[in-house]
């Protein structure tokens, strides 16, 4: 005799109440949530350059000497080590330099005097620390008693 097996009434979850509940949680977190204000919107000046009416009197040009064995001096101070190929000493004092000949509304200029012996890549380095330093008006010192 074969038996005939009852099907287990299966488990429905409601979900009409659940949805309910979710968007009334919904509700009441929208409504009881304060709003901030961003800090986009806060108002306040943050420090800058201020332009100058009278200029001040800084040197027109400053001068970048390099030795034969890659010492960098500039107006007579020594900035990075010889083997140093970033220099930030000097791109820092010449991104200074850069911004106070823009606050006076004078070109920052600067000009380069290495010795003979000098390796190139030396004087590139410099270059570069320029180019950091987004200076444009670089040239380069002739010695005289050559011509």
């Amino acid at each position: 005799m074969k038996l005939k097996r009852q099907d287990d009434p299966k488990a429905e979850v409601a979900m009409t109440p659940l949805i309910d509940c979710v968007f009334l949680l919904l509700v009441f977190f929208m409504v009881s949530t304060t709003f901030n204000k961003q800090e986009a919107d806060i108002s306040f000046a943050l420090p800058g350059t201020a332009e100058q009416s009278d200029s001040v009197e800084i040197p027109d040009e400053q001068i970048i000497q390099i030795t034969a064995g890659g010492n960098v001096f500039l107006n007579d101070l020594e900035y990075d080590r010889p083997n140093d190929p970033d220099m930030p000493e000097l791109v820092k004092t010449l991104i200074l330099f850069r911004q106070t000949a823009e606050a006076n509304k004078v070109p920052a200029m600067i000009t380069i005097a290495p010795e003979d012996d000098v390796k190139h890549q030396r004087v590139v380095d410099v270059l570069n620390a320029c180019t950091a330093a987004k200076i444009v008006n670089v040239t380069f010192a002739v010695d005289d008693e050559d011509s």
